[in-house]
């Protein structure tokens, strides 16, 4: 019987996937669209990270790596987290993943018993709420406005924690919104968790390089909670790598060890070749991450001067990674023609099939009042996405 398991059943695809897929479907076709919808820098990787990737090709780095990650690549990891976060790790302490994606996976799974509740502040990347369900846990969703900077406050940490209450998942710099939690914000959060003990803080940091208020703030800087963090991080977004799939987890060596454990089961060690090219990205020169950095916050200001001068949009200020979510439920209801806009995920496919801009609805993220952009593109496909999406809405009545 061609049946797949309920462990399966239980998962929604990725939204985000769906409609990068449905936008590469019209590409193919012949239809220009401008794909937004998708959250990867659009720079190449730099230079000295892919000569490193070559010289490991000759020096045949080719065989099976140790499951936590190479010992170079794991003092590397060390030496960054002192040197740009003021954080002190063991090697025993990081375990090197296949993307940043697979060490939120890992932590949970490693964390998590069935029928334990994780609190995931929405809107949240796709992806939390799902590998929570994996674990057999129970999502505890925590809604953050966009009057409130899309950031929860600590009277919403403390209502939403219970007995069964496991972890909280939080993303600062944020995908979807871009919102940055300031040190002072999580100190306040921290007081909270401090209540209750048997609560981990996974600490999502993958945008921690994109941000545009200054330095980055980080959970595991306080260090009566630091023993119950697991901060992740990785390659992917700094350093413009997310095909090299390389991420990371700093952690108490408990957590590490039990990662460990999981991983070697299921993948093992992550690509060898990638891994050198890793170390060489967080040794070696980081001009390169304030040039793109730079280049993010000036897109950043573009789109957004843009979506405030469309009638109907909500529009706050991110101020990290590559997105705006501006706020769109003044259009739920309106129609054109036979179709009519009753979800965001209507609006994101209104956009993509007349207006040929791919973008994701907000009910993916748990804010269905909201969609996502991705201004991870030329200044010149912004200035031409945003001219389309204000026409293109401006036909609704």
């Amino acid at each position: 019987m061609n049946t797949l398991s309920d462990r399966l059943q239980r998962l929604a695809p990725s939204a985000t996937l769906a409609m990068s897929q449905r936008s590469s479907e019209l590409k193919a076709q012949g239809v220009d669209v401008i794909n937004m919808s998708v959250g990867e820098p659009d720079f190449n990787t730099p230079e000295h990270i892919k000569e490193a990737a070559i010289q490991a090709v000759r020096d045949n780095y080719s065989r099976y790596s140790p499951v936590p990650g190479y010992p170079e690549l794991k003092k590397a990891i060390v030496e960054k987290l002192k040197r740009e976060n003021g954080l002190d790790y063991a090697p025993s302490q990081i375990l090197c993943s296949n993307g940043a994606k697979q060490s939120v996976c890992n932590t949970i799974m490693a964390l998590v018993n069935a029928g334990d509740e994780v609190i995931i502040p929405a809107p949240y990347w796709v992806s939390y709420p799902q590998m929570v369900l994996l674990a057999e846990g129970t999502p505890v969703f925590v809604e953050a406005t966009i009057e409130q900077d899309f950031k929860i406050t600590p009277q919403q940490l403390e209502q939403a924690i219970t007995p069964r209450t496991r972890a909280l998942i939080l993303c600062s710099p944020s995908n979807p919104t871009g919102s940055v939690y300031s040190k002072a914000e999580l100190e306040a959060l921290k007081d909270v968790l401090l209540r209750h003990e048997r609560v981990m803080v996974i600490a999502d940091e993958i945008y921690e390089h994109i941000n545009y208020v200054g330095r980055h703030a980080s959970m595991a800087e306080f260090g009566d909670i630091k023993d119950r963090v697991v901060l992740i991080n990785g390659v992917s977004k700094a350093y413009a790598m997310t095909g090299w799939r390389i991420g990371f987890i700093a952690a108490p060596e408990w957590v590490v060890k039990g990662c460990n454990k999981l991983q070697g089961q299921y993948t093992s060690g992550p690509c060898s070749v990638s891994q050198k090219a890793a170390e060489a990205a967080f040794s070696g020169p980081q001009q390169c991450v304030e040039e793109m950095r730079q280049a993010f916050e000036r897109r950043k200001n573009l789109i957004v001067r843009l979506a405030r001068e469309i009638p109907g949009l909500e529009v706050n200020d991110p101020q990290g990674a590559f997105y705006l979510f501006p706020k769109c439920s003044s259009f739920f209801g309106k129609r054109d023609g036979d179709r009519v806009i009753n979800s965001s995920t209507d609006l994101a496919m209104y956009l993509l099939e007349v207006g040929h801009v791919a973008t994701v609805g907000g009910d993916a993220f748990g804010s269905p009042e909201c969609f996502r952009m991705s201004y991870a593109t030329s200044d010149e496909n912004i200035v031409e996405a945003m001219r389309r999406i204000k026409e293109t809405l401006g036909r609704l009545k």
